[in-house]
């Protein structure tokens, strides 16, 4: 949501009248707003949430993961998110997992893409000559 509404201020910024303007935005700025802009195009699919490499124990005498030193079982690939205010976890093998990384990969390079694209906007904004009154 935040980085829908940063980029609707990024598309409006193109229809203020560049007298009222007034040196608010620097050229370095909408140079800055551009290529987060460009960058945001080339994202490709996302998958969100967050996935971890798992190592577990499952408590049975004798079994190699109780040893000393213990031997756990694993590496399990879990992706956890949200759906409709819900945590939900799947499991999914190595191969999947290497499937699917470019698209978790994608997700956080979006994150941060919005991040940067909402600072820029904020600081478009906070030099606007309007607020000072």
């Amino acid at each position: 949501m935040i980085c829908r509404t940063a980029f609707t201020l990024y598309d409006m910024s193109s229809e203020v009248d560049p007298r009222r303007e007034a040196g608010a935005v620097k050229a370095d700025r909408r140079a800055e707003l551009r290529r987060i802009s460009a960058e945001l195009a080339k994202v490709g699919p996302v998958l969100p949430g967050s996935v971890l490499r798992r190592f577990t124990r499952c408590g049975r005498p004798g079994c190699k993961c109780m040893a000393d030193p213990p031997e756990p079982h694993g590496p399990y690939w879990s992706w956890t998110r949200k759906v409709r205010a819900k945590t939900i976890t799947r499991y999914f093998s190595e191969e999947q997992y290497e499937d699917y990384r470019e698209m978790f990969d994608n997700a956080k390079r979006l994150r941060s893409l919005c991040e940067q694209l909402e600072s820029v906007t904020l600081e478009i904004v906070e030099r606007d000559p309007r607020w000072k009154r």
